[in-house]
């Protein structure tokens, strides 16, 4: 998923891929993203229902994605998912179709904590299909205190006991969250404030790792993690006990988003996978194969449980780009907050 908050997480998909634009006749979809984002069971079903084939074709990062759109000047293919910053630039360059709400009779299932994001404020252009969210894990038998957001990394009675994933930008913006601010902040001097708040952080932390962070909870080695979607589930599979956190201040999230592209060739055939995929049960299905949390909330009582945000959260913030001076003091509050912890 996104360079920022994603962690791919699917199963081996028995659909066959490309690499190159294929031209679609009226009886072909032309789906263009990732590879393995569908159970098979979902496309068969797709096809059998409209007598749409569909040609699955990927790409490996968005920007690959954007360039190839560009190229083909919006067109070349029917449907594209990619993550939530991109999306923004195929936007502004006029590449994604104004979606015909009237077509999409699923379109009011979509939880409303995804909608309005800063990529598609009026949400005019895309549809949510899977949301990353980095959460806090716990294990109660090993943690004195009841944790209840982000400023509780910062007690004392955790010392050398949390294991975190490593990105700057997303470990920055909890750190933001949790001093009352904007997880993506652009004040250089607020930033810096932020910095000596993380460096406070540095006695609790056991271990920085993107991979598998989840094993230090599941080991014993960390007592609390803050980790990736794909790693909540995977922690919660091996030991239900444990207590997923869903911070007082607010989530922290990334999008995968769906669109249409200006030119695409079937935008009959778009529409309807837009809107097959908005149904309920069908959302739960992919739901669960990717493992990203339901952006559906007709379906969340068809989804692993696991996979459903509680209704009382009500707010959450994309990480997004910030201006370069920014993203140079994240990036040096990040380098000094790693030397802190070794």
């Amino acid at each position: 998923m996104k360079k920022i908050l994603a962690a791919a997480l699917c199963a081996a998909l028995a659909v066959p891929v490309m690499a190159v634009p294929v031209s679609a006749d009226s009886d072909e979809l032309v789906l263009f993203t990732w590879e393995n984002m569908f159970p098979q069971e979902f496309l068969d079903g797709f096809e059998e229902e409209t007598g749409v084939k569909i040609v699955y074709s990927n790409f490996d990062t968005d920007e690959t994605m954007l360039e190839k759109l560009s190229m083909a000047k919006g067109g070349d293919y029917d449907i594209i998912i990619a993550d939530d910053y991109i999306l923004e630039n195929v936007i502004q360059e006029g590449l994604a179709e104004k979606l015909d709400k009237s077509k999409l009779s699923g379109f009011e299932n979509i939880n409303p904590l995804y909608q309005g994001q800063f990529y598609d404020p009026d949400d005019e252009y895309t549809v949510p299909y899977g949301a990353g969210i980095p959460l806090i894990v716990y294990d109660p038998e090993m943690v004195d205190i009841d944790i209840k957001g982000y400023s509780d990394l910062w007690d004392p009675s955790l010392e050398d006991s949390i294991a975190l994933i490593a990105n700057y930008r997303v470990i920055n913006g909890i750190t933001n969250m949790a001093l009352g601010k904007s997880m993506n902040e652009e004040d250089v001097e607020s930033i810096k404030e932020t910095g000596e708040k993380l460096l406070e952080l540095a006695p609790n932390v056991r271990l920085i790792q993107d991979d598998n962070t989840q094993n230090a909870l599941l080991n014993g080695e960390a007592s609390v993690g803050f980790i990736y979607t794909s790693q909540v589930t995977a922690a919660l599979a091996e030991n239900p006990d444990l207590k997923v956190v869903y911070p007082e201040e607010g989530l922290g999230f990334g999008i995968m988003g769906m669109f249409i592209p200006s030119a695409a060739p079937n935008k009959d055939a778009a529409y309807q996978f837009m809107d097959y995929i908005l149904q309920p049960e069908i959302a739960a299905q992919c739901t669960d194969f990717i493992g990203y949390y339901s952006t559906n909330k007709a379906a969340d009582e068809f989804v692993n449980p696991d996979l459903v945000v509680p209704d009382s959260v009500k707010s959450g913030e994309i990480v997004q780009n910030v201006s370069e001076e920014a993203n140079e003091q994240y990036n040096k509050n990040w380098t000094e907050f790693r030397a802190a912890c070794d």
